[in-house]
């Protein structure tokens, strides 16, 4: 009878490691400037490893373009009409106190499942879906924490736009929020529970705060905007101006009104944002090698992404919080034991990562999920859905967005569901529109047919029903 108890629970240990792990890295505000997406400036070589044997979603976009949105929607599976977060001030369990999150998701499937990081824009948001306390990094400020043992300890805001101190990637929090996160892996794998763990990475996020080394590496004029201006005939309910950008003290406070950012500023801030993306390149790349020296990547599954664009002067405007392509496009790179290194333009959005990692992972997706499974599309079994969904509010008025991949089609309504402004560009040479064709009669086919599609922000039920038929 010993030996049959034995038996039994060496046969569930062996069932329990056959499932697949997940390790879920953020990283806020990037953009798909990484040389996996072929930008040949930017220093980014241990995703551009990971990517050489995942599977990189060319055009994969986000829900809405500012973090708590974005992430209440990866993290729940429902898009910002069902979320209900429009803003940076709505926690995800106020609206939907009883959602099953990705996390919760795998808590139930008996999986150890920790945080750290930024995961959730507020702080213990979910706390019930986590085995373990969050743990969001050492206090202060999130943005511009700089470990005490050095002369500058955190930055209260408002501070700096930017700061380059020859320190070690364990000074600035980024770097203590991955220290945490490879103990967490020494600790799994004594484990014989499977885990779902989340790594949140605040850069390239503003300030721009990096250790020198990396600033290093940018000396050059390496970027300039394709273009300063807003794309012809764009709406002005489409427009916007610095956001965030403007709350830092070496920043004029109203890009309005005439003063703008000197050359040098202009620079400085896009060496930065790349500093930064090297930054967390490096620390993604001790992960994955914290990963590798354990054995647990033989058993996981990687997802990497960013939670929506960033412009970097692009269109003469910074930050996101808007519908264009720049915005809302994000990098999603995912690497599954099994599956072979694909490059896609396949279209994918944040909303179905939780159901593609269920479905990786061996589990049922939940029926609540609103994203499509993508793993067919991951293996080469399906070519995958024919739009993608974007939504930003202005004001009081919400504008929903449909692109085909090539075709990006925006509709503007009021509270009264009057339509109040349309816009359509042509993305089939990159990123960056030169006008807004929506009312130019030639065009009027397209649009028709990318209305029907958008159905009013309606339109993803449609894609959805057509992949799981398809």
């Amino acid at each position: 009878m010993k030996s049959l108890i034995i038996l039994i629970l060496l046969s569930a240990q062996l069932l329990s490691k056959d499932k697949l792990n997940v390790l879920f890295i953020a990283s806020d505000d990037l953009r798909p400037d990484l040389g996996c997406y072929g930008n040949t400036i930017v220093h980014s070589p241990n995703i551009d490893r990971l990517a050489s044997e995942s599977v990189v979603f060319n055009k994969a976009y986000c829900q809405q373009a500012v973090c708590a949105p974005s992430r209440a929607s990866i993290m729940s599976g429902c898009r910002p009409d069902t979320t209900k977060v429009y803003d940076l001030s709505t926690p995800l369990r106020s609206t939907l106190p009883n959602v099953l999150t990705l996390p919760q998701f795998y808590k139930q499937q008996g999986y150890e499942t920790i945080s750290v990081g930024k995961i959730y824009h507020h702080n213990n948001e979910d706390k019930n879906s986590w085995t373990q306390p969050s743990w969001k990094g050492p206090k202060g400020d999130w943005r511009n924490y700089l470990n005490p043992k050095y002369k500058h300890v955190y930055y209260p805001t408002p501070a700096p736009a930017w700061e380059s101190q020859d320190v070690d990637d364990s000074a600035y929090k980024d770097g203590q929020v991955v220290d945490r996160a490879i103990q967490h892996l020494d600790q799994l794998k004594s484990s014989d529970k499977n885990f779902f763990l989340a790594v949140g990475l605040v850069k390239p996020h503003l300030p721009f705060n990096a250790p020198k080394k990396y600033w290093d590496l940018y000396k050059e004029n390496f970027y300039n905007p394709a273009r300063r201006e807003w794309p012809q005939d764009t709406p002005k309910i489409a427009k916007m101006g610095w956001h965030e950008l403007r709350a830092y003290t070496d920043i004029p406070k109203d890009p309005y009104s005439g003063k703008r950012l000197s050359k040098a500023q202009d620079l400085k801030l896009r060496q930065g944002y790349y500093a930064c993306i090297s930054y967390i390149d490096a620390l993604i790349g001790k992960l994955i090698n914290k990963l590798q020296e354990t054995g647990l990547d033989k058993n996981t599954v990687i997802v990497l992404w960013g939670d929506h664009g960033f412009k970097l002067g692009d269109y003469g405007a910074w930050c996101k919080h808007s519908n264009f392509e720049i915005d809302t496009r994000v990098p999603l790179i995912i690497k599954a034991p099994g599956i072979k290194h694909l490059k896609t333009d396949s279209l994918a959005e944040l909303v179905d990562v939780y159901p593609t990692l269920a479905s990786l992972t061996g589990h049922k997706v939940p029926q609540h999920c609103e994203g499509s499974d993508l793993s067919k599309v991951m293996s080469g079994q399906h070519k995958g859905k024919k739009a993608a969904f974007s939504q930003y509010p202005r004001g009081k008025n919400m504008g929903y967005t449909v692109t085909d991949g090539k075709w990006r089609y925006t509709e503007w309504y009021n509270t009264s569901s009057t339509l109040v402004g349309r816009e359509l560009f042509d993305h089939s040479q990159g990123s960056i529109a030169e006008a807004n064709l929506a009312h130019k009669p030639e065009f009027r086919k397209i649009r028709d047919q990318l209305t029907k599609t958008l159905n009013k922000g309606q339109g993803w039920k449609e894609v959805k029903l057509a992949m799981i038929n398809n």
